[in-house]
């Protein structure tokens, strides 16, 4: 049985490495090289390539080498997506992960390049992976339906929209379903595609990551209210200036809280049907992550 903190340890540098010098490989314009390895390089939890690693782990240990660069492309999509989040027209953050965001640093047509340039790399990763052409074509599948204009995409659009209007609880969750969820989720499908799990296992790490996708928003939520700058890396208290709907100011803080321990309970029961048969102790280990 591996502990979540020494698996974040070892595979973490691994993704980050594989990152770096994937980047440097593929991409040959420099600026645009620049502009891209400044946001991917730039920490961050790297939870999304973790749960995808974590699934293989807990099932096929054997082929966490050959799955590094599938992870390693889920985290480009994911910080595309914080690169256009964050521009002027969207959130018009000023700070990511600690330091100036993209178009601060770069302007705002190299950060909206940098963004292009990332996404349609992930996707190159994956078909350069060494598996079969038919897992190959099942990741892809699974990464655009997660990161595209069903799920996360839609999710952002949402969230604009639902600027300056009063969402209900429901909407609220069907938003961050896509907007947060579903890229968590597709890292749990890939990992499942690469193990070849069946319908049963498959079904139970997608409620798992659904339940998860939103504790994990809850979370975020509680922290932009709670936390400060420094703490975060990012700007706080963004959400209430900028009106958005987010789960304390539907709730209240409290309410909030016990809307988080709610979901993390109920990621924890999805992993039952596991339980029998399998160890599930990495990937609940990341509930207590999200727990702190």
């Amino acid at each position: 049985m591996i502990k979540f903190a020494d698996f974040r340890a070892e595979l973490t540098p691994a993704v980050d490495n594989l990152l770096a010098m994937k980047l440097r490989h593929d991409v040959a314009e420099p600026t645009l090289q620049a502009a891209m390895s400044y946001s991917v390089m730039a920490g961050g939890k790297r939870l999304r390539p973790l749960l995808l690693l974590a699934v293989v782990q807990t099932f096929r240990a054997n082929l966490i080498p050959a799955s590094l660069q599938a992870a390693a492309a889920i985290e480009l999509i994911h910080t595309y997506s914080l690169i256009h989040d964050d521009l002027p027209a969207m959130d018009n953050d000023d700070l990511r992960r600690g330091q100036a965001t993209n178009h601060k640093k770069f302007g705002e047509a190299m950060a909206i390049l940098a963004g292009d340039g990332l996404q349609p790399l992930a996707f190159q990763w994956l078909s350069d992976t060494s598996f079969t052409a038919a897992i190959r074509v099942q990741l892809i599948r699974e990464l655009a339906n997660g990161a595209g204009p069903v799920n996360m995409v839609a999710g952002q659009v949402e969230d604009m929209q639902g600027e300056q209007k009063t969402l209900t609880l429901a909407e609220l969750k069907a938003l961050h379903r896509r907007k947060t969820g579903a890229l968590l989720q597709a890292s749990l499908l890939m990992g499942a595609t690469i193990c070849a799990l069946d319908e049963k296992r498959t079904a139970a790490l997608a409620a798992y990551g659904a339940h998860l996708g939103l504790a994990f928003q809850i979370r975020d939520d509680i922290l932009d209210v709670t936390s400060t700058a420094a703490e975060l890396g990012k700007p706080v208290h963004q959400d209430q200036a900028a009106s958005k709907n987010t789960y304390p100011s539907l709730l209240g803080l409290a309410g909030a809280q016990t809307a988080l321990t709610t979901e993390l309970a109920a990621a924890r029961h999805a992993l039952d049907p596991l339980v029998a048969s399998t160890d599930i102790s990495l990937l609940a280990e990341f509930l207590t992550v999200l727990a702190k």
